[in-house]
């Protein structure tokens, strides 16, 4: 099984963690936890964005070599939602 490290963090940076994910788990996986292991609000969508290069991961794309690096940022970032 092959893993990246990377520094998973909270868009306001309260929270952060340095992680090892398995290349297999998806964007959305890495969201869940950090939901669940974090306490953020569940009535929120979240993105995941790799910080460092600046590109949103897919809910349903794996952590791939292509998308994410050893040592890379990727920050949970919750999706805003404009009202009329």
């Amino acid at each position: 099984m092959e893993e990246v490290k990377v520094i998973l963090r909270t868009a306001d940076q309260t929270r952060k963690a340095e992680v090892t994910l398995a290349r297999e788990k998806t964007g959305a996986d890495v969201i869940q936890a950090a939901v669940d292991n974090w306490s953020l609000a569940t009535d929120t969508d979240y993105a995941l964005v790799n910080f460092s290069s600046g590109k949103s991961l897919a809910p349903t794309g794996l952590i791939s070599a292509d998308l994410v690096k050893d040592g890379d940022i990727l920050e949970v970032q919750p999706v805003l939602v404009a009202g009329i």
